[in-house]
């Protein structure tokens, strides 16, 4: 019988270093990028596919923009990936290359999401992934946000919006993991 690791893809979403930038605020999980090393070394001893997502930002000013040094991987980003997906929208899956159509091709039934924001491009990579049929992991703690400010001038903790995604996407896309439980 197959291993669930075996047909799992880690998806490592938009670990850039524009998400340095203090204009972002406030954020939770200092140790997201630890984690997500901790990931790609395991997904890399067991031969196991890795994805490497990078946001192309079109907006003016933005520290994702190409050709800017946000918007290169982090130094955790280490190697060359099984696929490189680049995009300007949320989700991954609405990225070049089609990830879901390389997946399939691949025999890939799964997939762990990782990476930043975790209630913005990991989320909706997340759903999107489920809503196509692929098995999801979500790992939480490889994941981190910024603080928000709602339209009710409401200051929304990243802590608070962690949880809600997790709340969410645990009740009806997939399962929520550590990264524990992947790696030991």
């Amino acid at each position: 019988m197959k291993d669930w690791k075996d047909s799992t893809a880690l998806v490592v979403v938009d670990v850039q270093k524009g998400f340095d930038d203090k204009r972002w605020g406030d954020r939770n999980n200092p140790d997201c990028e630890r984690n997500i090393g901790r990931l790609i070394t395991a997904w890399r001893d067991h031969g196991w596919p890795i994805v490497f997502v990078r946001h192309d930002s079109a907006s003016i000013g933005s520290p994702l923009a190409p050709g800017t040094k946000g918007n290169e991987f982090k130094d955790v980003i280490k190697g060359k990936p099984d696929l490189l997906v680049t995009k300007s929208v949320h989700s991954s899956f609405h990225g070049s290359p089609d990830l879901g159509a390389w997946l399939k091709e691949n025999g890939i039934t799964g997939i762990a999401v990782c990476g930043i924001q975790t209630n913005m491009c990991c989320e909706t990579t997340a759903r999107v992934g489920s809503d196509l049929g692929f098995d999801l992991m979500f790992v939480l703690d490889a994941t981190h946000t910024f603080d928000i400010v709602g339209p009710n001038r409401h200051v929304y903790r990243a802590r608070e919006i962690s949880r809600y995604t997790a709340l969410t996407l645990d009740a009806d896309f997939g399962r929520v993991v550590s990264t524990n439980d992947l790696v030991e």
